[in-house]
């Protein structure tokens, strides 16, 4: 018997049946079964499920003799089904990688309940995915398994079947099986939901939803509809043969509604001259099934009112009026935004014809982000070492909370924004400024960088459309011819910076700014942050910061954290944050794993944190400094060095222990080679590539030598002289924190010279 029967109806989808198979039979998990049902589709889908079986024995296939639609070919499958838990997947859909493994592990922790309520994420035509609004429904926290009583947001998520794991005796003693006709999942999920005696969540996306560009059968007009009424039928029909659950009638009633204006208000889904018919049948069962409702929101007072009454004139009126107030807006929208840039380009050119402030200072960092990175830690410095400079930090709305009380907030675009730029002496960003900006004769640019190089930047990136992206190299290079001084962490990034971005400026290779605070914290500061972090005392904290992809539209998580961290044991928390160019979170905060994404700075992460994982990320040059372990899990490195470019092999000279994959990522942390004799090594060879100039003085270095004039520096303090605050996890003992089998095979921290 299979641990699960993943069912897979098909029908005129044979352009994406092949993704959807390969999904469910690559999985981590392999204990199951994929019944593909074939429904008298006139396509390919039959013979591409047939290939599908002669090559895997777990693949069965169902041919009906006619087309019956989704909801009977699903109960064929259901038929034909002997696993311990049941799945539906949509054959246009994918299971994200490990899905099933991660189903399984939150089965087995919560006792095999009845139902395992999963998430999902739309994904586009255009490789965007954006995950489930309600996702905060899925909450693991709380006692579990539960009853829907218990947790009656469940009922919020979208009402279909494919987000869910049924134990298949739980289906069987109830008899439920899926109706014909269009919106079938809503007589199957409802009463599954409400009768079922204990229900899970699973907070990780689990399924892809492909959202087809044209095709989907929702969003075809058609009669079928119609049909939406008779699934009402059926689900109230339901709730008369047990009284017992009648205490969800409003709740159902409430769906109805909301759920029928939708349909109505669409405008790709019912016939021309058939949508009065509909909301005359609205009405019949809006009075039909109504029930005492609740204070609701005003949209939903509005639904009410008029599918109560069928007032089908007023809801076209309505509409129209809101399509005009949206058009109107538009247009006055645009006349505005038209006036307003000519009003600022005149004031900036105004403001060009003014003295420049010899005690004015501008920063900037990421476009706008709040103070953080080199800039950031240059303007603190110009604070304390030049306090006669006047300071300004431009960021957007959002991110002035993370900016400190000394400096300015200017928003992007402003008056005070321009004139910031016309008239300050020192500009200073790790990105270019405005491409309008005009550099005036005594104002100094100081472009700090991000980072150490490992994958191409600048003119090397011509050959790299993946990572370009269609990059205006000509701008680049007027950027750079305004740039007067440029900073650099070691030899090695002096050496391209000069190559791939040609210019006058002076190299300061005086160390990054922003890596002074590992030098200058204290063991109470890495305290207070592990306290402010939700650490707990003896844990090991390991921060996950994996790099932007070029070759990815969207983030791809590699990593499933929660099975991670299951597997370590209670001894060790994740904090994962995304890369800043994806605006999403790897994960959410759950348990042992907490999403640090929106963190205003990542150097308080890494003081922090007692290990750092990544992948090609730039921060690994500058978590050296910490001198604490580093490691690399290098899954994709040869897509990664397609894409990209890299200045080296990261896998022959690493920072630490290498890992390809999951479980070795794993193995590294449970038997203690993370912090191992050989990976101390590693890092050691690293640093003293890498991190010569980092002492804590960098930015003092800087702004000495640029804002004050001086000409005698703070000498470099050697690196074996240099002692960084220690981690939380230095005062553990050496033995292995974790208890988890060693898989065969060493891991891969002896592979290298």
């Amino acid at each position: 018997m299979p641990r699960f029967s993943v069912i897979v109806p098909a029908y005129q989808v044979q352009a994406y049946l092949h993704e959807c198979l390969e999904s469910v039979l690559s999985q981590s998990c392999p204990d199951l079964e994929l019944i593909a049902v074939d429904d008298c589709s006139p396509d390919a889908c039959g013979a591409i499920i047939d290939e599908f079986a002669a090559r895997d024995a777990r693949v069965q296939p169902v041919h009906l003799p006619e087309n019956v639609g989704l909801g009977p070919a699903r109960n064929a499958g259901v038929a034909h089904a002997s696993g311990d838990y049941l799945l539906f997947l949509d054959s246009d859909d994918t299971l994200t990688p490990d899905a099933l493994r991660s189903i399984a592990d939150r089965l087995k922790e919560t006792g095999e309940p009845d139902v395992l309520v999963f998430d999902y994420a739309r994904t586009y035509w255009t490789g965007e995915a954006v995950r489930n609004q309600a996702a905060l429904q899925l909450t693991e926290e709380g006692p579990a398994p539960f009853r829907l009583e218990d947790r009656p947001g469940l009922l919020k998520l979208l009402m279909v079947a494919w987000n869910k794991a049924y134990r298949r005796e739980f289906v069987e003693e109830q008899g439920f099986v899926f109706p014909p006709g269009y919106y079938e999942d809503t007589p199957w999920t409802y009463p599954v939901l409400m009768t079922a005696e204990s229900i899970a969540t699973l907070d990780r996306v689990c399924v892809h939803y492909r959202q087809r560009r044209m095709g989907s059968i929702l969003r075809t007009t058609s009669e079928r509809h119609f049909d939406v009424f008779d699934q009402y039928d059926r689900m109230f029909a339901y709730l008369e043969e047990r009284p017992e659950l009648d205490r969800w009638r409003p709740a159902l009633f409430r769906r109805m509604v909301h759920h029928l204006a939708i349909v109505y208000s669409r405008r790709d889904r019912l016939p021309r001259g058939s949508r009065a018919d509909f909301l005359r049948r609205a009405r019949t069962h809006y009075r039909r099934y109504r029930t005492p409702l609740p204070h609701t929101s005003l949209r939903a007072r509005v639904h009410h009112t008029l599918i109560r009454f069928g007032l089908h004139r007023t809801y076209r009126t309505l509409q129209l009026a809101s399509a005009l107030h949206r058009a109107a807006a538009r247009t006055t929208g645009k006349l505005l935004h038209g006036l307003r840039t000519t009003a600022l380009r005149v004031h900036y050119g105004v403001q060009r014809c003014l003295p420049v402030r010899s005690d004015r200072a501008v920063f900037a960092a990421y476009d706008g982000r709040g103070h953080s990175c080199n800039p950031g830690a240059l303007e603190s410095s110009i604070r304390g070492l030049a306090p006669h400079i006047r300071t300004a930090w431009i960021a957007r709305p959002e991110h002035h909370h993370a900016s400190p009380p000394g400096p300015r907030c200017l928003v992007p675009g402003t008056a005070a924004y321009w004139t910031a730029l016309a008239r300050s002496r020192y500009l200073v960003s790790n990105t270019d400024f405005d491409h309008r900006l005009v550099k005036r004769r005594g104002q100094v640019l100081i472009q700090t960088g991000q980072g150490t190089p490992l994958g191409h930047i600048g003119l090397d990136l011509q050959e790299r459309p993946a990572a370009a992206r269609g990059r205006d190299f000509a701008r680049l290079l007027k950027g750079v011819d305004q740039w007067d001084y440029v900073l650099s962490a070691n030899r090695h990034t002096t050496l391209t910076q000069e190559r791939v971005h040609p210019g006058r400026y002076t190299t300061l290779e005086y160390g990054y700014p922003r890596n002074d605070v590992f030098r200058t914290a204290t063991a109470a500061d890495v305290a207070r942050l592990r306290a402010s972090l939700g650490i707990p005392e003896g844990t090991v904290a390991i921060l996950y910061a994996p790099t932007h992809r070029d070759y990815r539209r969207s983030q791809h998580r590699t990593l499933d954290l929660q099975r991670i961290v299951r597997r370590l044991g209670p001894r060790f928390v994740v904090l994962a944050r995304a890369h800043h160019a994806y605006g999403a979170p790897l994960a959410t905060t759950c348990g042992r794993v907490v999403d640090v994404s929106d963190h205003p700075s990542v150097e308080s992460l890494c003081l922090a944190s007692d290990a750092l994982v990544t992948d090609y990320s730039s921060l690994m040059f500058d978590y050296a400094n910490l001198d604490r372990p580093i490691v690399i899990h290098a899954d994709d490195w040869e897509a990664y060095e397609a894409a990209r470019g890299t200045y080296f092999d990261l896998r022959a000279s690493p920072p630490g222990a290498l890992a390809r994959g999951e479980d070795e990522l794993i193995d590294i942390f449970a038997t203690g080679h993370w912090r191992g004799s050989r990976s101390t090594q590693l890092r050691a060879a690293f640093r003293e590539r890498f991190c010569a100039y980092d002492d804590g003085r960098a930015a003092e270095r800087v702004v000495r030598r640029v804002v004050l004039g001086e000409s005698e520096l703070p000498p470099v303090v050697p690196l074996d002289e240099r002692r960084p605050v220690p981690s939380a996890a230095a005062s553990l003992a050496r033995e292995p924190l974790a208890t988890v089998p060693r898989p065969a095979g060493p891991p891969n921290v002896t592979d290298h010279p």
